[in-house]
């Protein structure tokens, strides 16, 4: 606006003046009260507050009603009071925009509509008028301190000018126009503006919305009221505030929506008569209800969003506990349902590129057996050819009846594992926020059913290379009982180092070992083969005991890659009579329980050193004679050092639990001692256990 066409204002050198454009949107009033606001806190005319934010509102709602275009807004202000301007950039005829005069209209409906607004201008400003430029036009008002002189010739003047290049139309301040119903006070808008929310009610919303619907009625005169709220939710829209009667359809009502953003909105409604001051008050009292309420979704919004990342974190978790195959794809419905949906459908691809249905559920339990006929329907339009679509484009797919939903694809590092399926709730379709949970479900299900594929995979190899590494049945050999109990460590996964062996040897003796290589997993397998291989060899070519041991040494500090082995060696054999003769070599190995068939036990045999440590070895040969009915119990560090806490299983228990064993067969012994070792602890073994029994089984 030029200088020529600005409204005059009053004051001296003290003026402040501050202009600033905004978008035609619905949070300019807002914004333009916030300017107006700071100018007169800077400016001391707080006494003026109420008024000018009620005015500013009025303008700058008209202007983006009508305009459209964006708002110049200018606050200027002095000792005595202050002048806000509000121009737009649209042209329109001139007869349209001549407001500013007093109204004579023996009744309200005779104002034109969009003068009745600019009667509340009328009413508290001090002066006001309009402005005309070829670029668009604008209305300013002033607001003077209560006492401050009128305007002197100069500025009277000016004001006049205001019609240089286009039409000015100004009033004074006084009451309305007859016939019109009685302007609010400025203390009555003061107090609608004043109405808050308490800050301590579980929900303060329905109370501080009853509490502006009323208020604004009765400044009105209306005979009811509603505030409506669509939360976004499915529920549709509810009824936040209530007053007076039931607005009847019949009535000229007044409504005004709610300045919210999706998902939120509403309107106010007020069941009035047409008055001059329905529509700004109405606007005014939305505007403040819409904050709160913008307040209250981004609050909701927060709290939901929170909620989601929970929900994530704990699904991911349930995932990661789970290294089954079946039990993970069990467990993804569970969790989708219903929170996420009213059924879900996990479907996997086979080795055909095939897709099978893995796990199925459904919020009603009765409707499963028709999820089930539906999704086994096969044809153009049916449920599966829908999902074989998402799986081969890896995007996601809109399921049509009966079951209503889509379909997000299974991608883990790459593969295409098949697809998640979840149907719509009948009441509500999945918002924006939803459709990521899931598809962010989606992604932590695959990798979940991903590592569970690589684990089990993982575990078959590990079982099946510990199967080649130990005997697959003991021999049966006449007078001499073999038995032998084996747990792998609680991580089947891994192979563990511990081993056993029964071997015929040339001299039709029988060579019993046990023995256990370090550390755990391929490496560890790969030594324990080799030691089990050279024995092997070594005593199938009648290399003695104690050079089969020397050689063994050798080879694992020449190619065991620093790894050792502590081993037991005992060739048995005939002895005199029903006697059977044990020699006994151990190298690093603990020694084994001897039990007589006639009761009671001990550890026998000389600890030697284990292979692979040292380039030479000391191994010391023990022999020991069994009766009829004796037996000797070989082990592994597994069953001794089994813990309870900070308590060990030790040799000691061991020995106790052996000995009222004696004179049971080898397979008993064996078995109760596993279960003794596995009793000991609620915990999962952390070695694998090994226990070999040797028994003299003559009449």
């Amino acid at each position: 606006m030029s200088a020529e066409t600005r409204p005059a204002t009053a004051g001296g050198p003290n003026g402040h003046v501050r202009r600033v454009r905004l978008p035609a949107d619905r949070r300019t009033p807002a914004a333009a009260r916030a300017v107006v606001r700071s100018v007169l806190d800077e400016t001391h005319l707080d006494d003026l507050l109420n008024e000018a934010l009620l005015l500013t509102t009025e303008l700058t709602t008209n202007a983006v009603e009508h305009a459209g275009t964006e708002l110049d807004i200018e606050v200027v202000a002095d000792d005595v009071g202050l002048t806000v301007t509000v121009s737009d950039f649209a042209s329109g005829p001139v007869e349209e925009l001549i407001v500013g005069v007093r109204n004579e209209a023996s009744e309200i409906a005779e104002v034109a509509e969009r003068g009745r607004g600019l009667l509340l201008v009328d009413h508290f400003a001090s002066r006001w008028g309009t402005t005309y430029l070829p670029t668009g036009k604008g209305v300013w008002f002033r607001l003077d301190r209560s006492g401050a002189t009128d305007a002197g010739p100069d500025e009277a003047e000016a004001t006049g000018g205001l019609g240089a290049p286009g039409a000015t139309a100004s009033g004074s301040g006084g009451d309305p126009a007859p016939g019109a119903s009685s302007a609010p006070s400025a203390a009555a808008v003061s107090e609608l503006m004043q109405i808050s929310p308490d800050a301590y009610a579980d929900d303060p919303l329905p109370d501080f919305a009853a509490s502006l619907l009323g208020r604004v009625a009765e400044m009105v005169g209306a005979a009811g009221g509603l505030v409506r709220l669509d939360r976004g939710d499915g529920s549709g829209p509810q009824v936040l505030a209530r007053y007076g009667r039931q607005p009847r359809p019949g009535n000229e009502l007044l409504h005004v929506p709610l300045t919210v953003h999706r998902p939120y909105a509403g309107e106010l409604e007020l069941d009035a008569a047409p008055s001059a001051y329905a529509r700004p008050l109405a606007v005014l009292a939305a505007e403040r209800l819409s904050l709160h309420l913008e307040n209250d979704r981004l609050r909701r919004a927060d709290v939901r969003r929170q909620a989601w990342l929970t929900f994530l974190a704990e699904a991911s978790e349930l995932l990661a506990q789970s290294l089954d195959v079946e039990l993970t794809m069990a467990l993804i419905p569970q969790l989708v349902v219903p929170r996420l949906g009213q059924w879900c459908a996990v479907h996997t691809t086979d080795e055909w590129g095939r897709l099978r249905l893995a796990a199925a559920t459904h919020a009603d339990e009765a409707v499963l057996p028709q999820l089930h006929k539906v999704l086994a329907e096969t044809g153009p339009d049916s449920i599966q050819a829908r999902l074989r679509e998402a799986s081969r484009s890896a995007a996601q797919v809109p399921l049509g009846g009966p079951m209503e939903g889509f379909a997000v694809p299974l991608i883990a590092r790459g593969q295409r594992l098949g697809t998640l399926a979840v149907g719509r709730h009948q009441r509500h379709r999945h918002d924006p926020d939803e459709v990521a949970v899931l598809e962010d479900v989606a992604r932590r299900a695959a990798l979940a059913i991903e590592n569970a594929r690589i684990h089990a995979e993982r575990r078959r190899v590990a079982q099946a290379l510990q199967q080649s590494l130990l005997p697959p049945v003991l021999p049966v050999v006449e007078g001499i009982g073999f038995a032998a109990e084996y747990v792998p460590t609680g991580g089947d996964a891994d192979v563990g180092g511990d081993f056993y062996d029964v071997v015929p040897l040339p001299d039709g003796r029988w060579l019993v070992v046990i023995g256990d290589v370090s550390g755990k997993g391929v490496q560890a397998a790969a030594v324990t083969g080799l030691v089990r291989d050279v024995i092997r060899v070594l005593v199938g070519d009648g290399k003695p005991l104690p050079e089969v041991l020397t050689r063994l040494n050798e080879t694992l500090v020449e190619r065991g890659g620093g790894r050792y082995c502590t081993l037991a060696l005992a060739a048995v054999g005939p002895g005199d009579g029903d006697r059977l003769d044990v020699s006994l070599h151990l190298a690093g190995h603990d020694r084994p329980v001897l039990l007589r068939g006639t009761g009671g036990g001990g550890f026998v045999g000389t600890g030697g050193t284990a292979l692979g440590l040292l380039d030479t070895i000391s191994t010391p040969t023990a022999n020991v004679p069994l009766g009829p009915g004796d037996a000797l119990v070989f082990y592994t560090d597994g069953v001794t050092e089994r813990r309870r806490g900070r308590e060990l299983f030790g040799t000691d228990r061991l020995r106790e639990a052996a000995a009222p064993l004696a004179g049971y067969s080898a397979d008993v012994v064996a078995a109760r001692l596993r279960s003794t070792a596995l009793g000991f602890s609620v915990e999962a073994p952390r070695d694998d256990i090994a226990i070999l029994v040797l028994r003299n089984d003559a009449a």
